[in-house]
C-alpha cells in the first residue's frame, strides 16, 4: 500500500477544481456564492481549525448540516485534514445522533447553528466535542486563520466516508467508502454518464448529507467545475424557479421530485428550460413521470441504480443508447452485476433474482460491524437486498425488495409492476404497493394511493384498471387514499412506514 499525495485522494477534487477554474463559481445558494478559489481557501482554513482541535488522520468528524454552502466547505475541509467525513441528517433526534456519534468513535461533531440543540445534547452524552457551523459566522471565524496548506496525504484504500444506511433491518450501520471509491464513481458518473463540463449547472436539491446528493452533484460539479445551485428545503415551486433563474443543465433527483415538478401548474414552470440531462435514482421511476418529464423539460431521464454501499452509482441508462423505460440501463465502467438465487448462484437472463455488485464501488465494509458485512460481501460481490432480472443484451430492471415482496397464495407479487400500472391512471399522483395480512392467502395486495389535486378516484375505479392490466392475483384488493406518503430525507417513499388502515367492523 503506498501513499498518496492529495491529487490522488477525495481532497484534491477541490485542489483541482481551485487551480483550473479559481474565478468559476462553485456551489451557490440564492444569493450566496462561493467560487471554486474561495471554496478552496475557506476549507483550508477549516482543516487548520479541526487540526487545532485535534482531529488527526483517520479520526471521524460527524457532520451535521444542510444543503449550504458551509456543508462544501466543511465536508473538503475535514478531508483535508486526513479525517473522515461522517455525514448525519440535521432533522435526526438526540437518540439516532448518538447511536452515530457512539458508533463511529467521533472525534467531533459539527452541527448547524438550527441542528445545535439535538447536536449538543447528544455529544454531551457521548463525550464528543462541537464545534458549530453558523450560516454568517463561518467566514469570520476562518478570517484570521492561517490556511493548512497541504492536505494530509491519505492511500486509496483508505475509509473517506462513512454513510450510515436507513436502517431498515434495525439500527443504521455505517458503510465505509474509501476514496478510490468515491473518486472512481465520481469520474464515471461525471465524463461518461453525465459528460459534464465547466459551463454545466447542477441542480442541488437532493441532501448532500445522503450519498445521491453528495457524490453525484457536490463531488462531479467540483471534479468538473461546473456550478451545483442549492436548495436548503425543497418546495417544488422555488425549484422550478432556482431551475430557470440559474439555467439548471443537469437535473439530480429522486422520482419524488419529478413527480411534484410534473405536478406544478403550466405558469409555474420553467418557460426555457435549459436542462439537457436529468438522472433518476433512490428508487424506481414510473414510466408516465419519465415520460413526463422528457416531454414537458424536453431532456432525457437517464433512470439509474444503486446504493450507498457501493458509492452510489451501479448501472444507469446513457444518453447515447437506447433508454427503456421502466429499466436501470448497464453497469458503469469497472462494475459488473449480476442476477442470483438465494445461494449466490447465477440465473438465465429473464430470472427475478437477488442484484449483486461487484467493481470498485463496492463499500470496503460496515464500520465496526463484521458479521454484518460477511451477510452482504462474498468473494467481492455485495448483496443488494434487491429483485431485478437482465435482459439478454445486459440491461437490468429493478422489480423490488426482498423484503417487499408480497406472498399471495404462494404465488410472487412485484410491487413496482402493480406500482407502475396504477401511476398510468390519470388521477395517481404517487402509489405505494404493499401487503396486508390475510387469512385466507397470506398476503394480499394493498395500495396506498395519493391522488392528484382537483382529481378523484375511487376504490372500485381503480381496482378494476388494475384488473384489467395485471394477471387476477396481482391486482389491489385493498386501496386506500391518505393526503401523503411518508418519505424519508431524500424524498424517496417509505414503504415500511406506510400501514394500511384498521378494518372497519
Amino acid at each position: 500500500m503506498t501513499t498518496t499525495g492529495a491529487m490522488d485522494s477525495l481532497a484534491g477534487l477541490i485542489t483541482r477544481a481551485a487551480a483550473a477554474h479559481p474565478s468559476r463559481r462553485a456551489v451557490r445558494l440564492d444569493e450566496e456564492t462561493l467560487s471554486y478559489a474561495e471554496l478552496d481557501e475557506l476549507s483550508s482554513r477549516a482543516a487548520a481549525v479541526l487540526e487545532g482541535r485535534g482531529v488527526g488522520r483517520g479520526d471521524r468528524v460527524a457532520l451535521m448540516l444542510p444543503n449550504v454552502p458551509q456543508f462544501a466547505v466543511l465536508y473538503y475541509a475535514i478531508l483535508k485534514a486526513g479525517a473522515v467525513v461522517v455525514p448525519v441528517n440535521p432533522l435526526l433526534k438526540a437518540d439516532e445522533i448518538a447511536h452515530c456519534l457512539r458508533d463511529c468513535g467521533a472525534a467531533l461533531l459539527v452541527p448547524w447553528r438550527s441542528a445545535a440543540h439535538e447536536g449538543q445534547r447528544a455529544a454531551r452524552r457521548c463525550g464528543v466535542p462541537v464545534w458549530t457551523a453558523h450560516r454568517d459566522g463561518l467566514r469570520d471565524q476562518l478570517a484570521s486563520v492561517r490556511p493548512q496548506l497541504t492536505p494530509v496525504p491519505r492511500t486509496p484504500e483508505d475509509t473517506a466516508v462513512i454513510l450510515y444506511t436507513s436502517g431498515t433491518t434495525g439500527r443504521p450501520k455505517g458503510a465505509e467508502l474509501t476514496h478510490a471509491n468515491i473518486l472512481r464513481n465520481t469520474g464515471e458518473a461525471a465524463t461518461d454518464v453525465l459528460r459534464l463540463t465547466p459551463q454545466d449547472v447542477i441542480f442541488g436539491g437532493l441532501p448532500l448529507f445522503h450519498s445521491f446528493g453528495q457524490v453525484i452533484g457536490l463531488n462531479c460539479a467540483v471534479r468538473s467545475g461546473a456550478c451545483l445551485t442549492l436548495l436548503d428545503r425543497f418546495d417544488a415551486e422555488r425549484a422550478a424557479a432556482v431551475i430557470a433563474r440559474d439555467r439548471v443543465t443537469v437535473m439530480a433527483a429522486v422520482p419524488t421530485i419529478y413527480t411534484m415538478l410534473l405536478a406544478l401548474p403550466p405558469e409555474a414552470r420553467p418557460t426555457a428550460p435549459t436542462v439537457r440531462v436529468a438522472v433518476s435514482g433512490g428508487a424506481p421511476l414510473p414510466g408516465e413521470v419519465l415520460r413526463g418529464f422528457e416531454e414537458t423539460y424536453g431532456a432525457p431521464v437517464l433512470e439509474g441504480y444503486g446504493l450507498s454501499e457501493s458509492s452510489p452509482l451501479a448501472c444507469i441508462n446513457r444518453i447515447d443508447a437506447e433508454r427503456r423505460p421502466g429499466t436501470i440501463g448497464r453497469p458503469i465502467g469497472g462494475v459488473r452485476m449480476r442476477i442470483t438465487d438465494a445461494r449466490g448462484r447465477e440465473l438465465p437472463d429473464g430470472t427475478v433474482g437477488e442484484i449483486r455488485i461487484s467493481g470498485h464501488n463496492v463499500m470496503k465494509g460496515y464500520w465496526n460491524r463484521p458479521g454484518a458485512t460477511a451477510d452482504v460481501l462474498h468473494d467481492g460481490w455485495l448483496r443488494t437486498g434487491d429483485l431485478g432480472t437482465r435482459a439478454p443484451d445486459g440491461c437490468f430492471t429493478v422489480v423490488g425488495r426482498t423484503r417487499e415482496v408480497i406472498l399471495r397464495g404462494g404465488m410472487n407479487v412485484y410491487p413496482r409492476e402493480v406500482e407502475d400500472v396504477l401511476y398510468r391512471h390519470p388521477a395517481v399522483a404517487e402509489a405505494a404497493v404493499v401487503p396486508v395480512p390475510d387469512e385466507t392467502y397470506g398476503e394480499e395486495v394493498g395500495a396506498a394511493v395519493v391522488l392528484k389535486p382537483d382529481h378523484s378516484a375511487t376504490e372500485p375505479e381503480l381496482r378494476e384498471f388494475v384488473r384489467s392490466r395485471v394477471a387476477a392475483y396481482k391486482y389491489p384488493r385493498h386501496i386506500w387514499f391518505p393526503s401523503a406518503l411518508p418519505k424519508g430525507a431524500t424524498g424517496k417513499i417509505l414503504k415500511r412506514a406506510v400501514k394500511p388502515p384498521a378494518p372497519t367492523r
